[in-house]
């Protein structure tokens, strides 16, 4: 029995040399990427002292995802996958360099980091719907599909647990400068993970429908399934009151814990945390059956505890909340991916992937921009209570839903011989 074939269930999907390679390449990119947001979140506050500045951080970062993502997932059902890829780690890279360069040298000024954050939110509203349809190609299988994504989320959420609360050690001990340059560096990595890829591209069409057409089309599939439609609707609200926490949060360190950046550092890593459970969980179920009950609660726990960390006042109160709160958005979020990956027609992946892109990082940019806003008007505490209030009405609306949505999915799931 070789080394691969020997592997646990819930990495099975590493047993496809192409995937190995990915992962390994993505989970160095993906600490210094955590390390670069943390440091540049708090350095901006640090210059300006403003909540607000700190919406307009998320906000311009990730606003792109919501205007580009759909046509990025029609070009992601046309191109090919591999090339595209490659080409955004490239160009992310050039960013990395260019934020590490201008503080290094001292000339980073608030509106670089600001139009900095925007460029990379452009590459990575290219990168993710690439990303969601280039995973069945590194494992060569539906089969391994959703354990796949479980993961890759897993991957990527152990760079969330790790990089925060190296970014808070390295920034106390050296600079913000410091995680810009290691971020930079660690594309290299990424870089090298690629030259060793060797995929069977997807076979396209010879012809294609008009880009708007396309769009219809996709946007028309999602309306047309229950299932589909309602989980897309619940992620939104995630996307939209759930996640836009990590923008507040120097202003909760600061204003609530009264403490600096390696408490900051320690919270998001204790929500990093949860969410590796989370992804360790789901890489070890079987199939996607009884993923939207799983997924209902998740929500709803996210959503209370969202709305009661503020009110701790003690920093090891709100580590275990935070915890819970990473843990019900990414089961929610990877539960949603898991079970749209799984019955989607294959060529409509990309442009319902891209919407799934647009449901949860998409809303992004409006939750952080009102958050940051809401925050100086009414208080940290105030604005994270309604956000997690909200965030839980969500999945009780869904919940309300679920024998229809059972109903739909069993048939589907017998379709594809899932059991």
């Amino acid at each position: 029995m070789t080394r691969t074939e020997n592997l646990l269930p819930t990495l099975r999907a590493l047993r496809h040399r192409n995937f190995r390679l990915f992962v390994s390449g993505q989970a160095f990119a993906l600490i210094g990427y955590w390390m670069q947001s943390i440091a540049q979140s708090w350095l901006l506050y640090k210059m300006t002292d403003s909540a607000t500045l700190l919406g307009v951080l998320g906000f311009a970062s990730s606003l792109p995802i919501l205007l580009l993502s759909p046509f990025a997932g029609i070009w992601s059902d046309r191109c090919n996958l591999h090339r595209v890829m490659f080409a955004t780690q490239i160009l992310e890279m050039a960013q990395a360099v260019t934020l590490a360069a201008l503080a290094l040298t001292g000339n980073l000024q608030p509106w670089h980091i600001i139009t900095l954050s925007m460029l990379m939110g452009v590459l990575i509203s290219v990168e993710l719907p690439v990303r969601h349809a280039y995973l069945l190609e590194l494992v060569d299988t539906k089969d391994d599909l959703p354990n796949a994504i479980a993961v890759t989320s897993l991957m990527a959420n152990c760079g969330r647990l790790v990089g925060p609360a190296l970014a808070g050690l390295v920034i106390g001990w050296l600079s913000e400068s410091a995680c810009f340059a290691i971020n930079a560096v660690s594309y290299f990595a990424v870089i090298i993970s690629f030259m060793f890829i060797r995929v069977t591209p997807t076979v396209r069409a010879g012809e294609h429908k008009a880009i708007l057409q396309g769009m219809r089309e996709g946007v028309a599939y999602v309306w047309q399934s229950r299932p589909i439609r309602s989980l897309l609707l619940l992620l939104t609200a995630v996307g939209l009151l759930g996640t836009p926490y990590i923008s507040l949060m120097p202003v909760l360190t600061r204003e609530v814990f009264q403490g600096g950046a390696d408490q900051m550092g320690f919270m998001v890593g204790a929500a990093g945390l949860g969410a590796v459970t989370g992804t360790l969980y789901l890489a070890t179920r079987a199939s996607v059956r009884g993923l939207v009950r799983l997924l209902t609660y998740a929500a709803l726990a996210a959503g209370i505890a969202l709305a009661l960390v503020a009110h701790v006042q003690i920093v090891w109160f709100a580590i275990p909340l935070f915890a819970i709160t990473g843990f019900g958005i990414l089961v929610t979020s990877v539960s949603v991916n898991m079970i749209v990956q799984t019955i989607v027609d294959d060529d409509k992946r990309g442009r319902v992937m891209s919407l799934y892109t647009v449901s949860f990082m998409g809303m992004a940019p409006f939750g952080a921009l009102a958050a940051g806003a809401l925050a100086d008007v009414i208080g940290v505490a105030n604005t994270l209570t309604i956000s997690g209030v909200c965030c839980a009405a969500g999945a009780l609306a869904l919940a309300s839903r679920h024998p229809q949505i059972r109903t739909e999915l069993r048939e589907s799931y017998s379709r594809l011989s899932i059991k």
